[in-house]
């Protein structure tokens, strides 16, 4: 029978941790090299290769002042166990190939989130596809994504979401009215204006404006590009995120900086319970990244 056989028999609690740290130290020839091999102390390295004895009943090394050997049965250890974790390793590579995280948003990614989204799938083998849903929780609630783009409210309390950033409104005013000539807006104009609403994936609402002064709804749509073109028609103005409204233009519709307006956040968002394994793992270095995501 051999080690590797017995260690399975007899159920002894071994991890890949420590596999991995014993052979390590069998391959490095000691512990200090060892240690910088895989990014850990001297102190817990060694701790893991007692545990790992301990567990075992079986002396892997011989040590003294000036050396660190393999005994018999380390010797064995490492002779079969170098080529199982190597197959290990493989297949493990092999599971993850070809695994999509799916992204979705309503309108206007952040400008740096596909160059962030490139360096994720670099570094954990997991590509990032982006899905355009212009629907409530851009396709979060139905499925169709792992991870949302959310702008406006923050997210509802059945998902788990971080804050990325928040950005100034634009109006999008008819190119015939008088009101695009000007250079600024302030909100308070807009209660006075007929209003265009996307209610499926849209930021902008009467019940924002006062209960006494609220603008009336000149149109409704479902996504941005309705919006441009009933805006475009001369159904009412709008309003969108200022990063938005850049990208997304249309030659009848003008573009005027609003003061007094709310600002717009903007979240990624997952779901609480059944989430894709790398969702968390994505939103969290999103967040520690949000200052580059809108350069």
């Amino acid at each position: 029978m051999t080690l590797l056989t017995h260690l399975y028999t007899q159920r002894i609690n071994v991890d890949l941790r420590h596999l991995r740290c014993f052979l390590a130290v069998a391959e490095e020839g000691g512990f200090t090299a060892a240690g910088r091999r895989l990014h850990l102390a001297q102190p817990t390295l060694t701790r893991t290769i007692k545990s790992l004895e301990e567990s075992l009943g079986v002396q892997l090394f011989e040590r003294n002042t000036r050396r660190t050997e393999l005994t018999e049965k380390g010797e064995k250890l490492r002779e079969n166990l170098g080529p199982l974790l190597g197959q290990l390793d493989r297949t493990l590579k092999d599971l993850r190939e070809g695994e999509k995280l799916r992204v979705g948003f309503s309108w206007g990614l952040p400008e740096g989130l596909s160059r962030f989204a490139a360096r994720f799938a670099e570094e954990t083998g997991t590509g990032v596809e982006f899905v355009r849903c212009e629907i409530p929780r851009a396709g979060l609630d139905t499925g169709q994504v792992h991870v949302a783009l959310l702008r406006g409210a923050p997210p509802p309390k059945n998902l788990r979401s971080r804050f990325l950033y928040e950005e100034p409104r634009i109006a999008g005013v008819p190119a015939g009215w008088e009101l695009a000539a000007r250079t600024e807006l302030d909100w308070a104009e807009l209660a006075g204006l007929p209003l265009i609403v996307n209610t499926a994936s849209g930021t902008t609402f009467p019940d924002m404006w006062p209960a006494d002064r609220r603008p009336a709804v000149g149109a409704e749509c479902r996504n941005y590009d309705e919006w441009l073109e009933q805006v475009a028609a001369g159904l009412g103005v709008g309003t969108a995120p200022i990063s938005t409204a850049r990208r997304y233009t249309h030659p009848s519709v003008h573009l005027v900086p609003l003061t007094g307006a709310p600002t717009v956040s903007a979240h990624l968002a997952y779901p609480s319970h059944g989430a894709h394994p790398q969702a968390a793992r994505f939103v969290n270095h999103a967040w520690r990244a949000s200052d580059e995501l809108q350069t």
